[in-house]
C-alpha cells in the first residue's frame, strides 16, 4: 500500500510538472501573439480618426459594402485545388545587394520580392512596401500560414530607404518582427489612419510616423506619396475589425507614376483614382488570393487587368501572389490567368521572379518560370465584385 501510494505522488508530481510547462509554455505563446495584435488607436490619433469621412462613428467603412458567401465560402475551402502550395522549390533570383549601389538607367526600378513585398526605387527615392520577412504570416511565431521560400534578400542588406509605406494592418502586410527589424533606420513611415498605433506600440519612433486618410498626400525625398481609396478592411483581433484604415498608393515624381493598390476589391473610385493622379508608368496591382464566394475583398486576375486600364496604367505587375497559401485556388493560377487576361485586352504585363528587379521602361518579356500546373479559367471560376457595372465602372 506504502508503495502504491509513493508511486501515485510521483505521478501526481509528473503530472503537475507537465500540466505547469503547459500552462507556461502557453502563457508565452499568449503573450507573444499578444504584442503582435498590436494597440487600438487613441488620443490625439483616435480625435483624427474620428474625423475622418470615411469613419461612420463606430468603424471605418467602404463606399460599397463587401458581400460574403459564408456557406460558399466553406464549400470553397472543401475543393481547394491540390496545387495550391509548390511542391518543388520556387525559383527565386538571390538580391546581389550591389545592385542598389547603382541608380536605375531609366530613374525608375522594382525589386519584387513575393507577395506584396516589394522596393521601389523612383528617381532617386527608395520606397519599400508591405515588406514581410517574417516566416509565418499570423500573431504567432508557432503557427499560421507559412512562406514557401526565404526572403530573396536579408533585411539587413536592404538598403538605406527613405520611406517604408503600409497599407493596412492585416498579417500579410504588416508584420511586427519585420517592423522591429527595420525601426532603428533613420526612414519615414507612411501608412493609412491609425496604423500608426502599431508602429509606435513596437518602438518606432512617433516622429517618423505619418498617417494620411484617402486623397491625403506627404512629400518624401522630393517624392509625392498619395494615400489612395481601396475596397477592403482592416483588424488584427477580433475585437478591432475596421478600426484602422486600408488604402492605397501613388507614387509621384516629375518623372516617373506609380499606382499600388493595396489589397481591394473593384469598385468605382479606380477610375477617379486615374483620372486625378494617373496615368501611370506602372501599376501594381493585387491579382491573388481570391475566390467567388469573398470577390470584393480581393480583386481577382480579369479584374485587376480592368483596373489597371481604369487608372490608367501603361505596365502591369501582379502582386499579392507566389509566396503564401491564403485561398483556395492553386498556386500558380493567378499569373495564368493575369497572363491570359492581359493578352486579350492588349495590356503589358511583366511577372518577374521573386528577387527579380526591373525597370518598366525595358521589362523582360513574361515568361512561364513557373510550373505547369492544373488551374482554373476566368469561366470556370469566375471573380466579380459586387455592385460595380463592368462596362462603365459606376
Amino acid at each position: 500500500m506504502a508503495r502504491r501510494g509513493r508511486r501515485r505522488r510521483r505521478w501526481r508530481r509528473i503530472a503537475g510538472f507537465v500540466l505547469g510547462a503547459a500552462l507556461l509554455g502557453s502563457t508565452v505563446m499568449a503573450i507573444d501573439g499578444w504584442a503582435s495584435f498590436g494597440k487600438r488607436p487613441d488620443g490625439e490619433r483616435l480625435a483624427r480618426i474620428q474625423a475622418s469621412p470615411q469613419w461612420n462613428g463606430r468603424k471605418f467603412v467602404n463606399p460599397e459594402p463587401l458581400w460574403n458567401d459564408m456557406l460558399g465560402a466553406f464549400v470553397s475551402w472543401a475543393r481547394s485545388s491540390d496545387v495550391k502550395v509548390p511542391e518543388a522549390p520556387v525559383p527565386v533570383v538571390p538580391v546581389d545587394p550591389a545592385v542598389f549601389d547603382t541608380p536605375p538607367d531609366s530613374g525608375l526600378r522594382v525589386t519584387w520580392f513575393g507577395h506584396s513585398s516589394s522596393l521601389v526605387e523612383i528617381d532617386g527615392a527608395r520606397v519599400l512596401i508591405d515588406p514581410i520577412w517574417a516566416d509565418r504570416v499570423s500573431p504567432f511565431r508557432w503557427a499560421g500560414v507559412r512562406r514557401w521560400y526565404d526572403a530573396p534578400l536579408a533585411i539587413e542588406d536592404l538598403p538605406p530607404l527613405d520611406a517604408i509605406l503600409i497599407s493596412h494592418d492585416h498579417y500579410d502586410h504588416l508584420d511586427r518582427s519585420t517592423v522591429e527589424a527595420l525601426r532603428e533606420r533613420d526612414t519615414r513611415w507612411v501608412v493609412p489612419l491609425g496604423v500608426g498605433s502599431h508602429l509606435e506600440y513596437w518602438g518606432v519612433p512617433a516622429d517618423r510616423i505619418v498617417e494620411l486618410d484617402w486623397w491625403d498626400e506627404t512629400a518624401v525625398a522630393g517624392l509625392e506619396v498619395v494615400c489612395t481609396p481601396a475596397r477592403h478592411a482592416s483588424g488584427r483581433s477580433p475585437v478591432d475589425n475596421n478600426k484602422t484604415l486600408w488604402a492605397g498608393f501613388v507614387l509621384r515624381t516629375e518623372g516617373h507614376r506609380v499606382y499600388y493598390s493595396g489589397d481591394t476589391g473593384l469598385f468605382p473610385g479606380l477610375r477617379e483614382i486615374g483620372q486625378r493622379l494617373g496615368p501611370f508608368d506602372l501599376t501594381m496591382i493585387e491579382s491573388g488570393a481570391y475566390d467567388a464566394a469573398w470577390p470584393d475583398w480581393h480583386i481577382g486576375p480579369e479584374q485587376a487587368v480592368l483596373a489597371h486600364r481604369w487608372v490608367g496604367g501603361g505596365l502591369l505587375l501582379p502582386v499579392h501572389w507566389g509566396l503564401f497559401n491564403l485561398s483556395t485556388h492553386g498556386w500558380t493560377e493567378p499569373a495564368e490567368r493575369v497572363m491570359a487576361a492581359a493578352a486579350h485586352a492588349g495590356v503589358p504585363v511583366v511577372i518577374p521572379r521573386p528577387g527579380q528587379s526591373f525597370e518598366p521602361a525595358d521589362p523582360p518579356p513574361p515568361s512561364r518560370w513557373w510550373p505547369d500546373l492544373p488551374w482554373k479559367t476566368a469561366e470556370q471560376r469566375p471573380i466579380v465584385s459586387t455592385g460595380v457595372d463592368l462596362a462603365t465602372g459606376s
